[in-house]
């Protein structure tokens, strides 16, 4: 059995591999949050009309398309990942590739429709090579993200890899202390579990992101 050690280590090893030198320390997001929006957005629709021309960071340089989000206004349920990848930039939309195909399957084995829940990201633009987003660029992002969440005011979120992990609950804690556990914010609960993406790289971590969809499973029947 693996210690919490064995898991960061292979995960530290894994973020070498795809070109990730140091864990970037997380502003407050719920600064955003609580911010006095002047006027706040009336509907999602406005803020893809805000995002649609959006300079904010140098992702807007090799970016084919934002990826704002997707599902509906009205749900008690929402999923934040970390950034666009290359089939996302094409298509405009959130997890569309291989690591989408699998999060359709996650949710299905919760008993949820994609259609059901909101799905969106940290950082709206790919970064380039799939790279994860860096600090300047989330803190760009994050006055929309903060305006999604305050449009759609989910009961619970579910994060999906350690960017959105960490940047919604302003940490640097590695992401096996973060997961297995209710994270109770002021107008929503959190629940941390891996990237789909990662999942795909390493196959024997689903069996403890089944233990963390089993949680959240357990949450949102209990929202009822």
């Amino acid at each position: 059995m693996r210690t919490f050690w064995d898991e960061l280590a292979l995960y530290l090893r894994y973020l070498q591999a795809i070109g990730v030198e140091a864990l970037p320390k997380r502003k407050s997001f719920e600064r955003f949050l609580k911010l006095d929006l002047s006027p706040p957005p009336k509907n999602l629709e406005e803020v893809a009309k805000e995002i649609k021309n959006c300079t904010r960071c140098k992702l807007h340089r090799t970016r084919t398309h934002i990826v704002l989000g997707e599902g509906p206004e009205q749900t008690k349920l929402m999923f934040v990942g970390e950034a666009p990848g290359r089939d996302e930039d094409l298509e405009g939309r959130p997890f569309v590739g291989r690591a989408g195909k699998l999060l359709d399957q996650i949710l299905e084995t919760i008993g949820l429709r994609r259609a059901e829940v909101y799905i969106t990201n940290v950082v709206k633009c790919r970064p380039p090579g799939n790279r994860n987003p860096e600090p300047d660029e989330i803190e760009a992002c994050l006055p929309y993200l903060s305006k999604q969440i305050k449009i759609i005011h989910p009961r619970l979120i579910c994060t999906l890899g350690l960017v959105a992990a960490q940047t919604i609950l302003a940490t640097t804690q590695p992401l096996a202390r973060l997961r297995g556990k209710v994270h109770e914010r002021e107008d929503f609960k959190v629940v941390v579990t891996y990237h789909p993406a990662f999942l795909l790289r390493y196959p024997s971590y689903k069996v403890q992101a089944l233990e963390d969809l089993r949680l959240l499973k357990r949450l949102y029947q209990e929202l009822e």
